[in-house]
């Protein structure tokens, strides 16, 4: 009887255990698909931490970067779907690499889209012991070069990438891309002469301009960024169509019980506008709109209408 007793205590455990409204009862990982001191990866750190607090468990940032984000997606989707894998999923893994990287997942139908998290413009960045000002030098600039002009940024399919080619292509020009792990190597190389230019996001391009180490001549912003009200938008400088923010969220693999996505879609929108994290994003030039997780599936719908034929029509097939 006493282990029968034992038996029935177990399965009433473990039942518990895997249910929705246990949830969160043992540390989630939270996936970020590039390398560390980018901008995903800012912002897994603020929710976190924001989470960790308000919903009294550990939530770890682990970084698996490569292909364009499509290597740390690709694991979440295929991760049990019982809320403790989560990926920072955003335009450049979920709605541009997909067109890269055809047959690591469905964007829609291997993910449960559960929060948008807001970011930071693009920065278009040089060494600045190029001959480089502002964006007519930049075109002048490369076409003088014979091989055409390199730059970098994040990865192989990411919003730099595409931003990339979709200028350079409006332009008649020749840009080389060459696709890191995430911003904060593609900014070093560019301030060491590795490499002449890039595009990634403004944090993580933001210290070294601060420092001079590398000149800022344009952004992807609708209006221009308070931290540095000199520099001009694209859309001012006649480029209206690359006028986009490299947004974030977060996801986690398809067939996400319902209770644990809006408790999720609740707490990461809480976590977001607490002060800690405000001064936080301000500090790093992102901008956050909270959404529920349907205005968010809403806006991650629109958003492939809108890259998906830019993605497939400046992307190397």
């Amino acid at each position: 009887m006493k282990n029968l007793l034992l038996i029935c205590l177990f399965f009433t455990q473990s039942i518990f255990a895997q249910s929705p409204n246990a949830w969160p009862n043992k540390p989630v990982k939270i996936i970020v698909p590039y390398g560390a001191a980018g901008s995903s990866d800012t912002l897994a750190r603020i929710i976190a931490n924001q989470l960790s607090k308000s919903l009294n468990q550990t939530f770890i940032v682990e970084n698996k970067p490569g292909a364009g984000g499509t290597i740390g997606s690709e694991f979440v989707a295929k991760s049990a779907p019982d809320g403790y894998t989560l990926v920072i999923s955003g335009i450049g893994s979920h709605i541009i690499a997909p067109f890269q990287y055809a047959n690591k997942y469905d964007p829609i139908k291997d993910f449960t889209h559960i929060a948008f998290l807001g970011g930071p413009p693009l920065a278009m960045v040089v060494n600045p012991n190029l001959p480089i000002t502002d964006l007519k030098s930049f075109v002048s600039y490369a076409k003088t070069q014979p091989n055409g002009m390199v730059y970098g940024s994040p990865g192989i399919g990411t919003h730099g990438n595409i931003i990339g080619q979709y200028f350079a292509e409006i332009n008649n020009i020749s840009l080389v891309h060459v696709g890191y792990k995430g911003g904060g190597t593609v900014v070093n190389d560019i301030a060491g002469g590795q490499l002449p230019a890039g595009i990634m996001t403004l944090t993580s391009a933001k210290t070294l301009v601060m420092g001079n180490k590398l000149r800022l001549i344009a952004v992807t912003s609708s209006k221009r960024m308070a931290n540095f009200p000199k520099i001009p938008t694209f859309e001012e400088l006649g480029y209206p169509k690359l006028t986009s923010t490299t947004w974030f969220s977060v996801s986690g693999p398809a067939g996400m019980p319902s209770s644990i996505v809006e408790k999720l879609n609740t707490a990461i929108n809480q976590s977001m506008q607490t002060p800690a994290a405000k001064e936080k994003l301000e500090f790093e030039d992102m901008e956050f709109t909270p959404m529920t997780t349907a205005e968010f599936n809403k806006f991650f719908q629109n958003e492939i209408t809108t890259w998906g034929p830019i993605a497939l029509n400046v992307l190397p097939k």
